[in-house]
């Protein structure tokens, strides 16, 4: 299966321009066993918090000579009492979520049926603009020039403790809040997906914890689906944010979020924001509901019960919301997981905001459900 990922088998490498390239000669890919000497996968899980989840990934940090440090890891954990954990960590670098649930799923495939069903693709960035006079999208000006500054102090988020929240939302409710958010984008197309509504959702919850009462926290960098990432502007719902209620501010994030998503046609932009790279202070949103994370089979009839991502590095500084399919396809297709990761004090206010509680979503992971 290695051999149709050359990324995930390679070794990285500085070419003479001092640009990365991988090796693909040798196995880079490195795997790591681990047992859970009490209880079964299903009983871990009712206590599970960030800290415990994160035990079940292997990581090392590059080596002084990248050529000997593997780019990706996988953590095989036997539960005494039932059940494994699958854990694959890797750089960005080389790959995102999406490409890492293929990867998963090619894995599957291939013990269950002995065959890949569907080939990874891969194909050549697209070429850069060679014109003298092209100039950079207007998505990224900002943000070459943060890259080209002096350093920017970092927020004290990154000095707190972290924490990550997973809510599941049912279908009836997911429905609601898309149907009650139509009227506010009337005229705009059709009404908002699952995503932009629960990401609108969350990023005014994450607002006010952070102690934004009439606005909405920085969301300007960036925002996307993992591999392509887009800035959004809010599109004010009245004058000024001082006469909002709460319903006029979600609103305002929702109608922003679709507008930044139907402004995502790749092109010159893909190519420029893979240039730039991107900065780590602000929130970001990232659109997985249409990743199919709970197809990977390894077993006939086994299927997975719970999956999760992390996404550390550029882009943690303020949070992230990602939005993901249900496990198990939940009550209905429009069933979604969101998954917050905050400074702990944040995440807690967010917990406990109203908009949130109303909903009435499943706790998947909560904070310290359990200190032991």
């Amino acid at each position: 299966m290695l051999s149709y990922f050359p990324m995930v088998t390679g070794r990285l490498l500085r070419t003479s321009d001092g640009d990365w390239t991988v090796k693909c000669n040798d196995a880079g890919l490195r795997m790591v066993e681990a047992k859970v000497m009490k209880g079964s996968v299903e009983k871990w899980l009712r206590n599970v918090d960030r800290k415990k989840e994160l035990k079940l990934v292997h990581w090392e940090e590059m080596f002084y000579k990248p050529y000997f440090w593997s780019t990706f890891y996988v953590q095989i954990t036997e539960f005494e009492g039932g059940g494994l954990a699958i854990g694959l960590s890797c750089t960005r670098l080389l790959s995102d979520p999406i490409c890492a649930t293929m990867m998963i799923k090619a894995w599957a495939d291939t013990t269950l049926i002995g065959e890949i069903t569907s080939p990874p693709l891969f194909r050549l960035l697209p070429v850069p603009n060679r014109n003298t006079n092209h100039h950079s999208s207007s998505l990224i000006d900002r943000h070459k020039s943060y890259l080209t500054s002096s350093p920017v102090p970092k927020s004290d988020s990154n000095t707190k403790q972290i924490t990550t929240i997973t809510l599941q939302f049912n279908q009836e409710t997911v429905k609601k809040l898309c149907i009650a958010m139509v009227n506010d984008v009337n005229g705009r197309g059709p009404g908002p997906t699952p995503f932009q509504a629960l990401a609108g959702l969350f990023w005014t919850c994450i607002s006010r914890a952070k102690g934004m009462k009439r606005g909405l926290v920085d969301m300007s960098g960036f925002f996307g689906n993992s591999m392509v990432y887009n800035k959004v502007v809010v599109l004010l719902h009245g004058d000024d944010y001082h006469y909002h209620g709460n319903c006029e501010v979600l609103s305002d994030a929702v109608v922003s979020i679709k507008e930044a998503v139907s402004g995502m046609d790749g092109g010159d932009h893909v190519m420029e924001l893979i240039e730039c790279g991107c900065d780590d202070d602000h929130l970001i949103c990232v659109d997985l509901e249409n990743v199919d994370c709970y197809s990977a089979v390894f077993e006939e009839n086994v299927v997975p019960i719970r999956v999760s991502y992390y996404m550390d590095g550029p882009g943690v500084g303020a949070g992230q919301i990602l939005v993901m399919p249900a496990p198990g396809g939940g009550d209905g297709p429009e069933s979604r997981v969101v998954a917050v990761t905050l400074p702990e004090d944040e995440a807690e206010k967010v917990l406990e905001d109203s908009l949130i509680r109303q909903l009435g979503p499943i706790t998947l992971m909560g904070l310290n459900k359990n200190p032991n």
